[in-house]
């Protein structure tokens, strides 16, 4: 067997999350239909991805690995692995698509290995609404935003603590993430963007941290409040939680070098309980 790493992006709108599900389209099972049709079955084995994404989230940066046989791997693609991608082309549906595929070592992890993974969030404050073109991935906003309160709020949050007022918590998971970068901008377009980069994130966290600075951003409540929720234990109620169609994953970042998958595995699984980490990431 060789593993893979392929780098994918797909509209989340009509699919019921990354993760299979009985009876529900998912990405991870449209991904390994074409895949299983390619190797054969039971050649192509061991699915892992970066962040497991929601229903209705989307990704432009999302990762994930497999296994095949290395036989079917050198039949399949020749040792071009652009000849697997335009293949792929053909057969997936139009809301999926694998954009790069690289041999790794069997060593890397696109779950364990991530060094951070960056997440955006589209809002759009504009009296009509969101533009007819990007309400897929846009969030219509009915007041308007203050970009700097917005950027005030988010640096309180800043650093390793206990999210679990922003987090569903998940039964013997840590809440305990370290976010590394959080701000806001306006676009020229006029759309408000919301950036935060983690080591991970716990499930709901991202959109329920940008649901709680949404009310910042549009003055209903104090600069102070989202960080004022760290001290919290258990998940705030009064946190709302803000629609998936506007959160996008956009990158994942990995060690450097291949000898530094394994080290940063090993970190990340001693960090925190497996059933926590990387678990759906909005």
């Amino acid at each position: 067997m060789i593993r893979l790493r392929l780098d994918l992006a797909y509209d989340g709108t009509d699919f019921s999350g990354w993760a299979p599900q009985p009876g529900r389209r998912t990405v991870a099972d449209t991904l390994m239909d074409p895949l299983t049709r390619v190797f054969g079955a039971g050649a192509v084995t061991g699915l892992t991805v970066a962040g497991r994404t929601d229903a209705g989230v989307h990704a432009t940066g999302q990762v994930c690995h497999v296994d095949v046989a290395d036989r079917r791997w050198r039949e399949v693609s020749g040792g071009d692995p652009d000849r697997l991608v335009r293949r792929l082309a053909r057969m997936l549906p139009d809301d999926v698509r694998v954009y790069r595929i690289q041999h790794v070592p069997a060593s890397f992890d696109a779950r364990f290995s991530a060094l951070w993974r960056r997440y955006e969030y589209r809002v759009c404050d504009a009296p009509w609404g969101a533009p007819p073109l990007r309400r897929r991935d846009t969030l219509a906003w009915a007041r308007p935003l203050d970009v700097a309160a917005l950027n005030a709020a988010a640096a309180g949050l800043v650093g390793e603590h206990d999210f679990a007022a922003f987090c569903r918590r998940r039964e013997n998971g840590s809440t305990v993430r370290a976010i590394t970068a959080f701000g806001w901008r306006r676009d020229p377009d006029g759309i408000v963007v919301a950036s935060v980069t983690a080591d991970a994130f716990c499930h709901s966290m991202v959109r329920s941290l940008v649901g709680a600075l949404l009310a910042v951003g549009d003055g209903r409540r104090p600069v102070t409040w989202p960080a004022s929720l760290l001290d919290r234990r258990e998940r705030a109620s009064e946190v709302v939680v803000a629609p998936p169609h506007g959160l996008t994953l956009v990158e994942v970042g990995y060690p450097a070098d291949a000898d530094g998958f394994a080290r940063r595995a090993a970190i990340t699984r001693n960090r925190r309980a497996p059933a926590a980490a990387d678990a759906p990431m909005h």
